[in-house]
């Protein structure tokens, strides 16, 4: 029972941090929560996705800035970021694409979002803070990592040592989003 505790204050102490210092990830730290994303579930173990992980500082930079948009307001804060995770779809196997055609879900979705959040929970056990980012130039970060035209730039996923206050979390009432038995 204290496992299944750890584990729900894991999920509640995860949040997305978007202020980081400049201290680097370690080699044996990234490497656990890349490999978190890769044991990620995915409908019919099609693992439609491919992680590039970038580390080198003109490129954390290129992609910082084809992540922001000052006028917004919006991931002005990606610059800050020692690592970043680009997570790339990939096409599905023939059974996954069969059944996505079929019950009309695009399952590839689905696996990306849950790969993405098993690596922000392996960061937080890590002591490492995240941030999933979907607003980016695609075709800025298609070009700075020599990503095909046909392949789709989905998420990129900021890692750091955070240094934000811990929030405390803000969702609607169980009453609102959960029922049992009935809709």
């Amino acid at each position: 029972m204290a496992k299944a505790q750890e584990i729900l204050d894991l999920i509640k102490s995860r949040q997305s941090d978007r202020k980081y210092s400049n201290k680097p990830v370690e080699q044996e730290k990234l490497d656990r929560i890349i490999e978190a994303g890769r044991m990620a579930p995915s409908a019919c173990n099609a693992q439609p996705w491919k992680f590039v992980v970038v580390t080198e500082t003109d490129l954390l930079a290129k992609l910082a800035e084809a992540s922001s948009a000052k006028l917004l307001g919006m991931n002005e804060f990606a610059s800050q970021a020692q690592v970043m995770i680009v997570v790339i779809r990939e096409q599905a196997n023939l059974t996954s694409r069969i059944g996505a055609q079929i019950k009309r879900k695009d399952y590839s979705l689905i696996d990306i979002g849950i790969a993405s959040q098993n690596i922000c929970l392996q960061a937080e056990a890590e002591g490492i803070g995240s941030c999933m980012l979907g607003w980016f130039d695609e075709v800025a970060v298609r070009k700075t990592l020599g990503i095909t035209k046909s392949k789709r730039v989905e998420l990129i996923i900021t890692l750091g040592y955070s240094l934000s206050e811990k929030r405390e979390k803000r969702r609607k009432p169980a009453e609102e989003t959960v029922s049992y038995n009935k809709y």
